[in-house]
């Protein structure tokens, strides 16, 4: 298995801010809602953090592995399964949102195309929307698909932070290149944070640094 927790990326953390992030992640999550057009979004509350990427990624595994649940989000192994924004509220006044896939997903165009314009919608609508992690498979690294909705971040100024998810199919050799390379693509978007964190859901790898990097967010937003 790579280890992902001595990758530069992922040690920016102190003790503390682990154990913040931890005790984030370590009380009561619950579905609250699901929008499926913008008139149907929840009105807005405390802070959200969004999840972003292209169809079967491992969002909601990822979710999953964030909250120690392993239902709480539906997996799936058919792209385009999630159709719809899902909310999930957590405690200490923090919702996360599960967006749909983009790119490809087993779903008529028509439906893709619906969804895709609820991704953006919901990007320009958020004011309480304090960062969207944008997920990349990092066996593949970013791709075109990526590109449309990253440049929706930086037009609307949303902040976002990319992170590796799958990172235990990746050689330990080869995920640190696969870090690096990800970090130069996105070096000049206005709206990235600069620092990728690579994570696994299957083996907990990184999701420690993830919740800490989330608690840190909610922190600068007071």
């Amino acid at each position: 298995m790579p280890n992902i927790s001595a990758s530069p990326s992922a040690t920016d953390f102190t003790a503390d801010e682990l154990e913040t992030g931890r005790r984030l992640f370590a009380g009561n999550a619950q579905f609250v809602h699901a929008a499926a057009s913008e008139a149907s979004l929840p009105a807005l509350k405390g802070l959200e953090i969004a999840f972003a990427g292209r169809s079967n990624v491992g969002k909601s595994s990822l979710i999953n592995a964030l909250t120690g649940r392993k239902a709480l989000a539906r997996t799936s192994h058919t792209p385009g399964r999630t159709q719809e924004l899902i909310f999930f509220a957590l405690a200490a006044n923090l919702t996360l949102v599960d967006m749909p896939g983009y790119g490809y997903a087993a779903a008529p165009r028509a439906k893709v195309k619906a969804w895709t314009g609820l991704i953006h919608a919901y990007l320009r609508a958020r004011p309480n929307l304090a960062r969207v992690y944008v997920l990349i498979d990092a066996r593949h690294g970013l791709k075109a698909a990526d590109a449309p909705v990253l440049g929706e971040l930086d037009r609307a100024a949303v902040s976002y932070q990319l992170v590796l998810t799958k990172a235990d199919q990746v050689t330990a050799a080869a995920l640190p290149a696969r870090i690096a390379a990800t970090e130069a693509e996105i070096v000049r978007r206005p709206a990235a944070f600069p620092n990728v964190i690579a994570t696994s859901a299957r083996t907990g790898a990184g999701i420690p640094q993830l919740r800490a990097a989330i608690a840190r967010v909610l922190a600068e937003r007071g």
